[in-house]
Formats: C-alpha cells, sequence, structure tokens
C-alpha cells in the first residue's frame, strides 16, 4: 500500500506512546488526547474501523501515587500500572463519549496471544467490538505481567493488534517524526527517510533509544514492529504524533513519517 492508497485503508490500528499523551512533568496532556479522541471518533463516523494502542499506564500511576520518578521495581511498576490504568481509561470514555463512541477495554499478555485458543477469543473479541461500533483501547497487562512474559513495547503490541485484526494500516504516533538517515539529534543534517520497503539490519544504526526519559522505546523499537507488520502484508507509518490532525493528513496521502510498504515493490531499499 503506496501513500496514494492509503486513503482506502478501512481497518486502522493506532499506537500513541507515553510521551505522546503526557508533558514533561509526567502529568496528562489533556488538550493532545482531546484532539486524539476526535480524530478517531471522526474517523469512524467516516466509516474507518478504529483500534487504538494506548501506552501510558505506568507513567499515569506513578504521577497519581505522586511518585517522583519512573518506579524501577517490578512490584512499583506493576502498582502504578493498576493505578494508571484506571485513570487512563476513564479519560478516554469521558472523551470519546463526548463525540458519541463508545470505547472498550482490552489488555493484553503473551501468554494468551501465543495460546491458539486464546488467540482466537482475543480475535473474535476484537471483531465483535468492531462490527458493534466500538473502538478498543488495548494496552499490555501491565499490573500481572513481568519481564519474562511481556511483549517488551507497545509498538511491538500494536503489530501483533493489526496482525491479529488484519489491519489495512498501522500508524505509530510518538514523538519521532520518523526514520531518519542518523539520529537527528546528533546529525543536523540528517534526513527524513519517506518510504522504506525492505528493513535491513544497517537501518538500525540511524536509531536511538527513547526519545524521552517518559518513553520505553525509540526508533529501534518502531522499525521492528513495522517490519513485523510490513511481513505480514500491513503498511505502517511512523511520525509525530504532538498534533493528532496529522491522521488526516497520512490518510490523505501526504508525505508525512515514514511509510514502511507492505511488499517489497520498488527496487531501492529506502527513498
Amino acid at each position: 500500500m503506496e501513500r496514494k492508497e492509503l486513503c482506502n485503508a478501512k481497518r486502522i490500528v493506532v499506537k500513541v506512546g507515553t510521551s505522546t499523551l503526557t508533558y514533561e512533568t509526567g502529568k496528562l496532556n489533556y488538550r493532545r488526547i482531546e484532539a486524539l479522541s476526535r480524530v478517531l471518533s471522526d474517523l469512524a463516523n467516516q466509516g474507518k474501523e478504529i483500534i487504538l494502542v494506548s501506552s501510558g499506564a505506568i507513567g499515569v500511576g506513578a504521577d497519581k501515587m505522586k511518585l517522583t520518578k519512573r518506579p524501577a521495581s517490578v512490584e512499583e511498576k506493576q502498582a502504578a500500572a493498576a493505578v494508571g490504568q484506571c485513570e487512563l481509561m476513564n479519560v478516554y470514555a469521558r472523551l470519546f463519549a463526548e463525540y458519541n463512541h463508545l470505547v472498550a477495554q482490552i489488555l493484553l499478555t503473551p501468554d494468551v496471544i501465543e495460546n491458539q485458543s486464546g488467540k482466537e477469543h482475543v480475535t473474535n473479541t476484537f471483531l465483535a467490538l468492531i462490527r458493534k461500533g466500538i473502538i478498543p483501547i488495548v494496552n499490555e497487562n501491565d499490573s500481572v505481567a513481568v519481564e519474562e512474559i511481556n511483549f517488551g513495547d507497545n509498538d511491538n503490541l500494536s503489530s501483533i493488534v493489526a496482525i491479529l485484526v488484519k489491519a489495512d494500516l498501522l500508524i505509530i504516533l510518538s514523538d519521532i517524526d520518523g526514520l531518519y538517515t542518523a539520529n537527528p539529534k546528533e546529525y543536523p543534517d540528517a534526513m527524513l527517510i519517506d518510504k522504506v520497503y525492505e528493513v535491513t539490519e544497517d537501518m538500525e544504526g540511524f536509531c536511538s533509544g527513547a526519545g524521552t526519559k517518559r518513553g520505553t522505546g525509540g526508533m529501534k523499537t518502531k522499525i521492528h514492529a513495522a517490519q513485523k507488520a510490513r511481513i505480514n502484508g500491513i503498511s505502517t507509518v511512523v511520525a509525530n504524533g504532538e498534533h493528532p490532525d496529522i491522521i488526516y493528513g497520512i490518510l490523505e496521502g501526504n508525505k508525512i513519517g515514514t511509510l514502511f510498504v507492505a511488499e517489497k515493490g520498488e527496487q531501492c531499499l529506502y527513498e
């Protein structure tokens, strides 16, 4: 699916990271979440089928618990996630309701997805919600997941969800504009790559870790997620989520972020 074809995408998974949802203070960025809720509701009104993969539970929980920094121990992370997920879903439910849309919470762990029966039940739940016009909001079940049995990051989770529901498009929104030819923070002349037709090992050299102290991923996790999606026939756009209205531009085929094309159809690897 090239950019000009993105307007035809009907089933769309949108992933937002903690850095997109919160301020540097760790508190929720209500203005941005409201804008995101409005855009996704509007797309649903157009007949698009929207699934939102949202990070933020641990960060929001840490703030609600008045912790001075992100929890370090597994127990504290799980406690913060339990508190934060309630707050996050409460905010989403209220904001989407303003635009007459219902949302549903789906919390996942790898052991469910790796089990065939569990995978079928989860997929059926997604499809039932989509048929009823309800917007699923997905996160890892951080309150029970531990390092040995977690997805690692929500970029990876978003690609798994996209594959489960056979999405037409995955959009990953973060504080990163897309894939550059080098780290733009270190190399001002680095250029944003428009399209990628094949993910190669040397591309990881373009990447760095989390863009902010609030995020857990970085560009590397995003290209891994994009690769997983593209080999399963799903194009992925990685773009900056500072202004959620950017989703409209992506679906209009504008040159925004980096498009990881689902099927290799060109001679070059990227341009």
